[in-house]
């Protein structure tokens, strides 16, 4: 086990604030996995201690747990039951059948993006040819089934979308607020050269390509704004109505030239994606999200409000701007995700993890957790991105149609 104490010896009017111990298990082991546990280190609302760490894999579990000092669990049940909150850090295919298995529990979960999918069955599934329509209610079906265990657990759902507490979108929502603001378009993307994950490109795996992996960040955020509006407008969110998309895996295209700059791994899901969101008081977004982008990962979200406009740069942002003429100099320098080379100017960010809202996510949760008060970023939020997405990909499959989306109540 290991802690990381909050700054458990705080001062406020001269008295000790003693944080609370919260027990924290990993569950996974790879990318994802490592940048929750070094986020934990900045929760300054508890005192967390890792119980350690469990993922399928018993040589990847090992090399985790040795690499950052933990202990290894050999039981994901062993786990659950020496942890308070658990981090679910895997492929999008194994959240739902972790999620229920600690929410019957009654634990707390926290659970990376994208919440869960369609991921297919059988060995010769293949994204590519299977029916969209039965994507979205096999999705929205597992959706349904997170949504009533975590009603029957004492347990809640925390939907790790770190979109939503970046100090710029924080920022933005103030604004909304504070001016009661109608937000009339958002224009948001996400993209880069191609993701860490191994599983990434395999719909099995991953339950689709850049409009799930990607795309879900920006949703997220967009969705998370316009229910910010109707809140302080009317009292109720404006939700999602209708979505038209169109999907393109460009670097499986026969023409595609790869000279290993962007990742063309990919075996059968698109790499670019381009939606169009219509929301229920008629205002609208529009998202891309590709893994055709040089130059490291463009986070950006742009509202176009009746009394304000602002751009949100999570990454890249001119925080810190550093020009190196040698490449080799820079070799033990962290410059920023995915950027590619660092000779020239780079934007180099000063605390990435800060930008995009990392430390202030957990920080979020494990204040929930101890209050017992919902979190912003919660199961309904991740319902109804995941509800979007799969019927974004029926608008894809007929060829941009516009789609209703059916929303659980």
């Amino acid at each position: 086990m290991i802690s990381f104490p909050g700054n458990a010896g705080c001062r406020y009017n001269n008295h000790e604030i003693m944080k609370k111990n919260v027990r924290t298990g990993i569950i996974g082991s790879g990318y994802a996995a490592q940048f929750h546990l070094d986020a934990l280190q900045k929760v300054n609302v508890a005192a967390v201690d890792v119980t350690g760490v469990y993922s399928r894999n018993p040589e990847n579990t090992e090399k985790f747990a040795s690499k950052n000092g933990l202990s290894s669990f050999t039981s994901l049940a062993e786990l659950i039951d020496a942890s308070d909150v658990l981090h679910v850090c895997t492929s999008p295919v194994s959240h739902e059948e972790i999620a229920l298995q600690v929410l019957k529990r009654d634990k707390d979960v926290i659970i990376e993006k994208p919440l869960t999918g369609y991921f297919g069955s059988g060995e010769n599934f293949n994204g590519e040819t299977f029916s969209r329509k039965v994507g979205l209610e096999q999705a929205a079906a597992s959706v349904k089934r997170m949504l009533e265990a975590e009603k029957a657990s004492k347990g809640m759902i925390m939907y790790a979308e770190n979109w939503i507490y970046a100090p710029a979108i924080q920022k933005e929502k103030e604004v909304i607020e504070k001016t009661k603001a109608q937000i009339l378009w958002i224009q948001a993307q996400q993209s880069h050269s191609g993701s860490h994950s191994l599983d990434y490109g395999k719909w099995k795996f991953s339950g689709g390509g850049s409009l799930m992996g990607k795309g879900c960040h920006p949703l997220s955020a967009v969705i998370y704004l316009k229910a910010v509006e109707g809140i302080v407008l009317n009292g109720k969110p404006i939700r999602p109505k209708s979505v038209s998309c169109k999907t393109h895996a460009i670097t499986r295209l026969s023409g595609f030239k790869n000279q290993g700059h962007l990742r063309d791994s990919y075996t059968d899901v698109e790499d670019h994606a381009s939606v169009h969101l219509v929301f229920e008081d008629g205002t609208i977004a529009d998202i891309v999200a590709n893994e055709l982008v040089h130059g490291g990962v463009k986070n950006y979200l742009e509202v176009h409000a009746n009394n304000h406009r602002t751009i949100c740069n999570l990454t890249p942002n001119n925080a810190m701007q550093t020009y190196n003429p040698v490449d080799a100099n820079f070799a033990d320098i962290y410059v920023s995700e995915k950027i590619g080379t660092k000779q020239g100017w780079s934007n180099m960010s000063p605390d990435e993890s800060w930008f995009n809202g990392y430390q202030h996510e957990l920080d979020a949760f494990y204040k929930s957790h101890l209050s017992r008060e919902e979190a912003e970023s919660n199961s309904r939020l991740a319902a109804d991105v995941i509800v979007t997405i799969y019927t974004a990909y029926l608008s894809a499959e007929r060829k941009g149609e516009e789609v209703t989306i059916e929303l659980e109540h």
